[in-house]
C-alpha cells in the first residue's frame, strides 16, 4: 500500500526544497504541483492569452500535457515534451500561475494528474491545497510556513541569483498580494487542514525544517 506526505504553504516558505529532500530520504517520488501549474501558465503566456480571460483560458488547458520524469537524478516537468524546468521561475509565470490556477477548470486537469500519481506510488507532493483537495487522506499533512519577511528575503535571494533586476520591497508586496490570492480565491483556497501539523520555517534551516517533518511521518509510522 503507498503513502503519500501532503506539503502545503504559501510561496515563499521553502516547500519545494525541503519536500525534495523529504522525498530523497524517504526513497519516493517527489511531485512538484506548483511547478505543474507554472508550466501550463508558461503554455498560456506563450499562446497570447490574458490571464483574467477565464473562458480562453479554460478552454485551452486540455492543450498542455504536463508530465514529470527525471534527468540526472532530477524531477523534470515537461510541457508538451519540452523540458521547461529554467523558464518556469520567472515572476510573469509565477503571477499567471497564481491567477489562472483558480479557475476550476486548469484545477480539475491537474488535480486529476496530481491523484493518479500518487495513486501508483509513494509521494511527497507540495503546494497549496494537497492536504485539503488533491490528498485529503494522505498518510501525513504538513503546513510549512515562514513569516513574510523571511520569505521575502529568499525569493529576492533567488531572483538576484537568476540574474532578474527587483527589489526587495516590490518582492515582499508582491509576496502579500500572492498570499491574499491564495487564501480568498473561490476553489481550493490555501488554509491548514485540520489535521496538518504546523511546521514554521522561519529560524530554521533547510535541513532542520527537513528533519522535522522526517521526525513528524515517524511519529506517525510513515516510514
Amino acid at each position: 500500500m503507498s503513502y503519500s506526505i501532503a506539503i502545503d504553504g504559501p510561496a515563499g516558505a521553502g516547500k519545494s526544497t525541503i519536500a525534495r529532500i523529504v522525498a530523497q530520504k524517504k526513497g519516493c517520488l517527489y511531485v512538484d504541483t506548483g511547478a505543474m501549474y507554472r508550466a501550463l501558465a508558461l503554455f498560456f503566456l506563450r499562446e497570447g492569452l490574458e490571464g483574467t480571460d477565464q473562458a480562453a483560458i479554460e478552454g485551452c488547458c486540455k492543450k498542455a500535457q504536463i508530465t514529470l520524469g527525471f534527468e540526472n537524478k532530477t524531477q523534470v516537468v515537461y510541457l508538451n515534451g519540452e523540458n521547461v524546468n529554467g523558464l518556469i521561475r520567472t515572476q510573469e509565470v509565477g503571477d499567471m500561475a497564481s491567477v489562472t490556477s483558480r479557475y476550476p477548470k486548469v484545477r480539475q486537469e491537474l488535480v486529476r494528474m496530481q491523484q493518479k500519481i500518487a495513486g501508483d506510488t509513494d509521494v511527497v507532493m507540495d503546494g497549496r491545497d494537497i492536504g485539503t483537495c488533491v490528498l485529503p487522506d494522505a498518510t501525513v499533512k504538513i503546513f510549512l510556513t515562514a513569516r513574510v519577511d523571511v520569505r521575502a528575503k529568499r525569493r529576492y535571494r533567488e531572483l538576484l541569483e537568476r540574474k532578474e533586476t527587483c527589489s526587495l520591497a516590490a518582492v515582499e508586496e508582491e509576496i502579500r498580494k500572492r498570499d491574499h490570492q491564495d487564501m480568498t480565491r473561490a476553489v481550493s483556497p490555501l488554509r491548514q487542514a485540520k489535521d496538518a501539523v504546523l511546521v514554521d520555517t522561519s529560524d530554521l534551516s533547510i535541513d532542520q525544517a527537513a528533519d522535522a517533518i522526517l521526525e513528524i511521518c515517524r511519529q506517525k509510522g510513515c516510514v
